[in-house]
């Protein structure tokens, strides 16, 4: 897109500019007492009305600065092109956005102000071009002649936080007009410039000193627009108030969370607590929006920010772990002092640990033995299975021959007592009992509760209780779901149609 500036000439630019010098050079005085009194009492006026990202006040000289952040209509959409300033930037942008960084005016008020001589001033932009703030500085200098002598400055904010847009016909889309004043970009003696971009012929451009376009790269723009945006939004939301669905009650937007997904919004209290219960319970992948039948999940940094760095160190390991887990491709190192992740090569057999060098077979958990066979024989399995045998018949032997020490209700309280102790009553009661009737104890207890209370995902083997609700179920590991009645894989867009299906064995008995 050109830099336009048709309603804008050069004569009447340059006109414009000399009539001014000449009326500083014929008014120019010492500071009247009355001058004073005014630029002090517009300064202190502004510091009153505005925050101080909006209006900062020079402390060397009457002056300051003006931050313009500017109203935007809904849903505006801004765009750049690829093909602008000089093919520097080859892609394509284009963003819906609430805010754009501020129009920034720098001023300095001269002795003359706001009697004889207006302020002198500086406009800046990311997203305005230098033709586009040449009319905004020239509308500025009118206002400044249509108060004849009287303070200008709330204005001038008042006309570019409401003004701007209309003046300069900025519609959405927008498509952002990036000049390149360098080698391509010229000013010759009319005061006007010779090019403006690199997308087409040269076009007539007003040059004006105190319009600058503070852009350095395209790329460096983009990042700045979505920045300030991202923290605009957030700012809003930080001051405004929020019911939470979980507690019923009024909080500010800075004590909630908001889901930008589905646009929820929950206060931190009660989401510490919920994803609190969740990272202890292992649940990781269940770090999702507390509104019922809501698929938006947290992101690790609002985790981060609701848990603290403790629980979050907890949850990103468990989060990695059982992302690893799904992965086909993805062993741990058998050492068990080491047990890293190893990444597997297609179709091969060997797997080296990255972080003690171990290679091993990725079959048979041995060191790696290339094209030869793995040690590991039929024979031999059926000899492990015989030892567990062993070990189990054992520690019935024992049991029988400690009846009277062990009897069901003894073993039953003894196993939840070591359950429940510390480390020193742990090794109490391994040396007064025997650590390994304990510990076959407490390993029976586990696998008789799980065969009793559980199922196995059909996706991925993990073990689930199921203790109400219907027959839909979702696997907290992979995430998938299936039918509680015939175990069978559903549809992740649909997963209830397999109850609506007339065909189906579980049809109507969600």
């Amino acid at each position: 897109m050109f830099c336009d500036a048709a309603a804008l000439t050069a004569s009447s630019g340059c006109s414009s500019s000399t009539r001014l010098a000449e009326r500083r050079d014929l008014h120019r005085q010492p500071m009247s007492r009355e001058d004073k009194e005014a630029q002090e009492d517009e300064l202190l006026a502004l510091a009153s009305i505005y925050s101080e990202d909006e209006f900062k006040r020079s402390e060397t000289a009457p002056g300051g600065e003006i931050c313009v952040c500017l109203d935007l209509p809904p849903n505006f959409s801004v765009a750049i092109k690829g093909d602008c300033a000089s093919n520097e930037y080859m892609g394509s942008f284009e963003d819906i956005v609430s805010f754009l960084p501020p129009i920034i005016l720098d001023f300095e008020l001269p002795p003359g102000y706001p009697s004889t001589d207006p302020p002198a001033f500086k406009l800046s932009c990311k997203w305005l071009s230098p033709s586009q703030l040449a009319l905004l500085c020239q509308r500025l200098e009118n206002l400044w002649e249509e108060y004849a002598g009287g303070v200008v400055l709330f204005a001038w904010m008042q006309f570019l936080k409401e003004g701007t847009l209309e003046y300069l016909k900025i519609n959405s889309p927008y498509e952002i007009q990036l000049c390149e004043f360098g080698p391509k970009c010229i000013r010759n003696n009319s005061g006007i410039s010779d090019s403006c971009s690199a997308t087409g012929p040269a076009e007539a451009v007003i040059w004006d000193k105190r319009a600058i376009q503070d852009v350095e790269s395209v790329a460096a723009l983009i990042d700045c627009i979505l920045d300030f945006n991202e923290a605009q939004q957030k700012k809003c939301f930080d001051s405004k108030w929020y019911m939470c669905n979980i507690c019923f009650s009024e909080k500010v937007g800075s004590e909630c969370t908001h889901f930008k997904k589905c646009e929820h919004i929950y206060c931190n209290a009660c989401l510490k607590d919920y994803y609190t219960v969740q990272i202890q319970d292992g649940q990781v992948q269940a770090l999702n929006c507390p509104e019922p039948k809501c698929s938006s999940v947290a992101t690790p940094a609002q985790v981060k920010l609701l848990v603290g760095e403790e629980l979050f160190s907890r949850y990103d390991r468990l989060l990695l772990q059982s992302s690893l887990d799904l992965m086909a491709d993805v062993v741990y190192c058998p050492l068990l002092n080491c047990q890293t992740p190893v990444m597997l090569e297609p179709g091969g057999t060997m797997g080296i640990c990255s972080n003690c060098n171990y290679a091993f077979c990725t079959l048979c958990k041995m060191v790696y033995h290339g094209v030869a066979g793995c040690n590991i024989t039929t024979e031999k399995l059926v000899e492990e299975d015989l030892e567990e045998d062993q070990d189990e018949k054992l520690f019935e032997e024992d049991l029988e021959e400690d009846q009277d020490v062990f009897t069901p209700e003894k073993l039953i309280l003894v196993r939840e007592e070591y359950l429940e102790a510390d480390a020193a009553g742990k090794k109490l009661l391994e040396k007064r009992y025997g650590k390994h009737k304990i510990l076959k104890a407490v390993e029976r207890k586990s696998t008789e509760w799980l065969e009793t209370n559980t199922q196995q995902c059909p996706n991925c083997n993990a073990s689930i209780q199921k203790d109400g609700g219907c027959n839909k179920m979702i696997c907290r590991k992979c995430n998938k779901d299936f039918c509680w009645l015939c175990f069978a894989v559903l549809s992740t867009e649909n997963p209830y149609d397999h109850f609506k299906d007339i065909s189906s064995g579980c049809f109507n008995q969600m």
